[in-house]
């Protein structure tokens, strides 16, 4: 039911004195120009009186508007959804009857439409105050219902886009909605602009045929290419009210005579800065031109499909940032993992033999390593998955100075040589499956002294990434047998290395959540001065630590090994705290000069776990003060006193001593984190470090506390790389449940 519009509002149909007096006369002069349905009905059998244009509008037309007729016949679908039986029982009882929003479907067959009503049932009377009839009075509230149903719809759309669900689900949700919104039959389509917006690949058409959905994918964006086309080229909208005539869709006519199609219009999806990214159509099965209510549909779905599909295109973008961020640390933990099994042996073949390890299975199944020797080839090292297909791999020698053999040839050439067939010349190839090598020099000095070849079996395929790690690791390889060979000192220092430069994992302590954080200044692979370390006593207490070397390198890394190793060593022989840092002091003072003679500060402590939490003896030594975070984001510093170790022998440090209770948790720091600098210059400090910490959160686990930490350090900095090595230690005594 629709009410008429006031353009169409004319005269009341019928008589205008009706038997009750002037009173309908009034009514029906009242309601004549209204757009309120108004009606007067007549004895049990509800004849029409009179009514206005809307009411007759609302009903059917002209041809129900019939006066002296029950109303039952010239709307009998009214019978079955029980109006007529409210009319009989307002005429029986002569009690007025009321209703908002009464859902109502007039017409029948194909015409049948739906709408929505205020209206209401009066008695009428005449002088006596006999019921004499009803009078019916509505409103038709079925744009109002529709607004409201858009409404509801777009804002679940907008929730939808929100929670990040997958395009094509927000896409096709957007296009049911449309459809089942839309007053006559509307068929939608979304289609999505290729990166470079010269085509149209299909996003949604749930209604359209599959064949015409698999047509138009692909289609160019240009001027005459169809509704969606244009609309893509010009970046504005295009009507098409009739496909049959129009001259844009001379190439697809057939198509869309198959669909059932008679009209297109077509809104173009634009990103914020005027991109392209799809276009959205609106198909009617007869020709047709849009109203206004059309187009404002049109344009609002439009921009919803915009932030949609720009939502979607940010997190495909993080993802494949994230991926390629994923795939980086893989390949630079590859590399730092095979640089440290390089720099970890003094023997030159062990050297080459571990780079060979490095390579199986992360780069190929099989792998080798050749060198001159004396003017011959000798293999040095090879690394395959089975016992059989190693020694295989081992029994095959190339021959110097053969044309066809691959070795040969890079040790002459000195250049990379890669291909997916198995290798020139003779070897195991059929019995190992080779179906491709990679073959890279090792150079010394600009001349070849050797190679490292890498073999595909099976399905694999060595690619452009395998391609410029195994150059990487040849480079690096390279270097650290020269190194072993020439520069036996520069290698031993390097195996000294090894303590600092890998830090531990953190052990799982019943009552104790620990999380810790390291971050070397620049690029990571240079040797830092920061570390911590947690580990067990003989009397189930736990010792941990947290320092920091003066400078950076490898002397810091030899002092930080030193200090480690000195601490481990010493502290479950002496039951206090203080002095185990005052054997450190003296380890320091004792080292040789050529081991460093820098500074250390330290925070050193035990921890036990008591009913009532954790009980934490203390030093500090020079160090940062440590913070202890409260249950209700109180923050404190415990204020223990130490000088820094390595400068005197009056090493004058004591031990603190305090209680973490549960939930409460205490922060070990470097300086390295307050004293980050934005692109100012401005440090970090302590005072935005405090304040951080209150805003962490009740109760925080430890990770959370450290997360918070390193977003807040990336952020004042802006991602710039940090100066100084930070490393963090977060120490949480858990509640009597979690343990």
């Amino acid at each position: 039911m629709t009410g008429a519009s006031p353009e169409r509002a004319t005269e009341p149909r019928g008589r205008s004195l009706l038997a009750g007096g002037r009173t309908e006369d009034d009514l029906s002069a009242l309601f004549g120009q209204s757009t309120a349905a108004f009606a007067s009905l007549a004895g049990p059998a509800h004849v029409l009186e009179a009514a206005n244009a809307a009411f007759v509008e609302a009903i059917g037309g002209e041809g129900r508007g019939r006066f002296g007729v029950p109303l039952a016949e010239l709307a009998p679908e009214l019978a079955g959804q029980g109006f007529i039986a409210l009319l009989d029982r307002v005429y029986r009882f002569g009690e007025p009857y009321a209703a908002r929003d009464a859902r109502v479907l007039l017409g029948t067959g194909a015409e049948a439409r739906e709408a929505y009503f205020d209206f209401s049932y009066e008695p009428r009377r005449d002088a006596d105050g006999n019921v004499t009839g009803v009078r019916v009075i509505g409103v038709e509230t079925t744009r109002v219902k529709q607004a409201q149903l858009l409404m509801a719809e777009h804002r679940a759309l907008l929730e939808q886009i929100a929670r990040q669900a997958p395009l094509p689900d927000v896409l096709e949700g957007m296009a049911r909605t449309i459809e089942a919104l839309a007053p006559e039959q509307v068929l939608v389509s979304v289609l999505l602009a290729d990166e470079d917006g010269r085509h149209l690949r299909h996003g949604a058409g749930p209604s359209l045929p599959d064949f015409y959905n698999k047509a138009i994918d692909g289609i160019a964006t240009g001027e005459g290419v169809g509704s969606c086309g244009t609309a893509a080229h010009r970046r504005q909208m295009v009507v098409v009210t009739d496909i049959a005539a129009h001259p844009f869709w001379d190439d697809f006519r057939h198509l869309a005579e198959k669909a059932g199609l008679g009209a297109c219009w077509s809104t173009p999806i634009l990103a914020r800065d005027g991109s392209l990214l799809g276009t959205f159509a609106m198909y009617h099965r007869t020709p047709r031109a849009p109203r206004p209510s059309d187009l404002a549909l049109a344009r609002l779905f439009a921009d919803t499909a915009a932030l949609a599909i720009e939502r979607h295109r940010a997190e495909q973008g993080r993802l494949a940032a994230e991926a390629r961020a994923r795939a980086a640390r893989d390949d630079l933990a590859f590399l730092l993992d095979a640089s440290t099994a390089l720099a970890s042996d003094l023997d030159y073949d062990q050297t080459l033999r571990r780079a060979a390890d490095a390579c199986v299975p992360a780069l190929a199944p099989l792998c080798a390593i050749d060198v001159l020797d004396s003017g011959r080839i000798r293999r040095v090292a090879t690394a395959a998955s089975g016992r059989h297909r190693q020694e295989l791999l081992s029994s095959h020698v190339p021959v110097h100075r053969a044309a066809d053999d691959v070795v040969a040839r890079v040790l002459a050439s000195g250049t990379t040589e890669v291909a997916r067939r198995t290798p020139t010349g003779p070897g195991p190839w059929d019995e190992l499956g080779v179906t491709g090598y990679l073959c890279v020099p090792l150079m010394e000095r600009g001349r070849a002294f050797g190679a490292l070849t890498l073999l595909s079996t099976d399905e694999h395929v060595i690619d452009g990434r395998s391609v410029a790690l195994a150059e990487e690791l040849a480079r690096r390889a390279a270097s650290a047998a020269r190194n072993a060979r020439q520069y036996t000192q520069r290698v031993a220092l390097a195996r000294d290395l090894q303590a600092g430069l890998l830090l531990p994992d953190l052990p799982a302590i019943p009552g104790v959540d620990l999380a810790a954080h390291y971050h070397p200044a620049g690029e990571g692979l240079d040797v830092g001065g920061d570390f911590y370390d947690v580990f067990p006593l003989e009397d189930g207490r736990w010792a941990f630590t947290l320092g920091d070397v003066c400078g950076r390198g490898p002397v810091a890394a030899t002092t930080t090994a030193l200090v480690r190793h000195t601490v481990r060593a010493i502290a479950p022989l002496l039951s206090e705290p203080d002095a185990v840092v005052k054997a450190v002091n003296k380890a320091l003072l004792d080292r040789p000069p050529s081991h460093g003679t820098g500074f250390v500060t330290l925070v050193y402590g035990h921890l036990s776990v008591a009913e009532e939490g954790l009980e934490i003896a203390l030093v500090r030594a020079g160090h940062t003060l440590p913070l202890v975070l409260g249950p209700r984001r109180t923050v404190r510093p415990v204020e223990a006193n130490g000088l820094l170790l390595g400068v005197s022998g009056d090493c004058r440090v004591s031990t603190h001593r305090l209680r973490l209770r549960p939930h409460e948790s205490l922060l070990l720091y470097t300086d390295g984190i307050t004293e980050a600098r934005d692109r100012d210059g401005t440090e970090f400090g302590e005072e935005r470090l405090t304040e951080l910490l209150t805003r962490v959160g009740p109760r925080p686990a430890a990770h959370e506390v450290i997360d918070a930490l390193n977003g807040a350090v990336r952020h004042f900095t802006g991602g710039r790389g940090v100066d100084d090595d930070q490393a963090a230690l977060v120490l949480t005594a858990t509640g009597p449940r979690d343990r």
